[in-house]
């Protein structure tokens, strides 16, 4: 028997442009654009145009000439996201971050003493608009797959109810590409075959898919596709990453720019790494060319670190083995991301024991960012050179 459909989830709508004409009243209604080089994201009168992220900013203005284009606010995000998840967090403890934008919500427990899931919904979008400003969309639904599909149908500033006896038929009639996992790449070959929606997907024995799309993957879609998703709304995990990227735009870009850019995300991840105690053991870079192919190269340290200069050292020797397809292809982006968490208070020391004199730079500099703002101390290879796009990944 199934169960009942109290998974919340709540989605921002176009969260940075959305942010943008909160705080700006001249650009309600008008196609906006957020971005430099490359369009990081567009209001939906912006995306009525057929324009999407990521785009060449050029080609955007060339689709929509009248859009308006507004530089990246970061800290205005990321302070609008915790404003957000407060009121995630005041409608109920099970709340789970996917995003700066977005997290799941168990709402379950909740019937008696505040009402039924769609009631919650309704309420907490409301208290959004009014205490934060911003639209959101809410999507409800028995498991995480479900809602989140229920979401993205909803859109824009919407709410949508899946009742249990009502899965198969608001889901399989949906194309492939809604479901998780499925990119262009996983479509092509689902259409080759003749399966285009979700419900196809359902009636094909997983078997037969695992012929092209591999076994894990086929038992993974089919489970989805016919309703089995046990993952629960998971409350206190802690990030099994930490990372940041910048876009730079279409190219040439010096080695030296790009050099900078990775400095500058390095500082910014090991300072959040060493304010949440976590040391990592794999660096891993992340590089999106012209032609928005991307690429990731990673490296496993011997030890977990906190230590800018360990992390930096290796993202550098990471960015230098990937020179040549930089040269080829062009950079837009470039990101760091360290995973292989450990925590806890035993470190070891290292060789020839100048880890404390380091430890204690970093510390130092940590505090005046806190105390003064992150561009209070930078490196030199920074100063004169635009900050550029640094994207946040959950709120802290």
């Amino acid at each position: 028997m199934k169960g009942r459909a109290t998974i919340l989830h709540a989605d921002l709508d176009s969260f940075f442009a959305s942010v943008e004409q909160r705080d700006d009243p001249s650009l309600r209604g008008r196609p906006v654009l957020v971005g430099g080089g490359v369009v990081v994201a567009a209001s939906y009168e912006a995306k009525a145009h057929g324009i999407r992220t990521p785009m060449n900013h050029r080609r955007a203005l060339e689709i929509c000439p009248g859009a308006l284009t507004v530089r990246p606010r970061m800290e205005a995000y990321s302070e609008a996201s915790r404003a957000v998840f407060d009121v995630f967090r005041d409608t109920t403890p099970l709340v789970d971050p996917v995003s700066i934008d977005e997290a799941f919500l168990e709402v379950g427990g909740l019937a008696r003493l505040v009402g039924e899931p769609a009631a919650i919904a309704a309420t907490l979008r409301a208290r959004v608009r009014a205490e934060v400003g911003l639209p959101i969309t809410v999507g409800v639904a028995r498991t995480k797959f479900l809602a989140k599909v229920a979401s993205a149908h909803a859109k824009p500033d919407g709410l949508l109810v899946v009742p249990p006896d009502s899965e198969d038929a608001f889901l399989h009639p949906l194309p492939v590409e809604r479901m998780w996992g499925v990119g262009p790449a996983t479509a092509e070959r689902l259409h080759q075959r003749g399966i285009t929606t979700i419900g196809d997907l359902a009636r094909v024995p997983p078997r037969a898919v695992a012929a092209y799309l591999g076994r894990h993957s086929a038992y993974h879609l089919h489970a989805l596709a016919t309703g089995q998703d046990p993952r629960p709304v998971e409350v206190g995990r802690r990030r099994r990453s930490m990372g940041a990227q910048r876009a730079l735009g279409r190219g040439p870009h010096a080695p030296e720019r790009i050099d900078s850019a990775l400095a500058g995300l390095v500082d910014r991840v090991a300072r959040r790494m060493r304010r949440s105690g976590r040391r990592g053991r794999t660096v891993t870079l992340r590089l999106r060319f012209d032609d928005f192919s991307r690429a990731t190269r990673s490296h496993t340290l011997g030890r977990p670190t906190d230590r800018t200069a360990a992390l930096l050292s290796t993202a550098r020797a990471l960015l230098a083995a990937a020179q040549p397809l930089i040269d080829a292809r062009g950079c837009t982006l470039v990101g760091v991301a360290v995973t292989g968490f450990e925590g806890g208070d035993a470190i070891q020391l290292e060789l020839p024991f100048a880890g404390p004199d380091q430890a204690a730079l970093d510390l130092a500099l940590d505090d005046v960012r806190e105390r003064f703002g992150s561009a209070a101390v930078q490196r030199g290879t920074l100063v004169g050179r635009d900050p550029g796009l640094v994207m946040p990944t959950l709120p802290d």
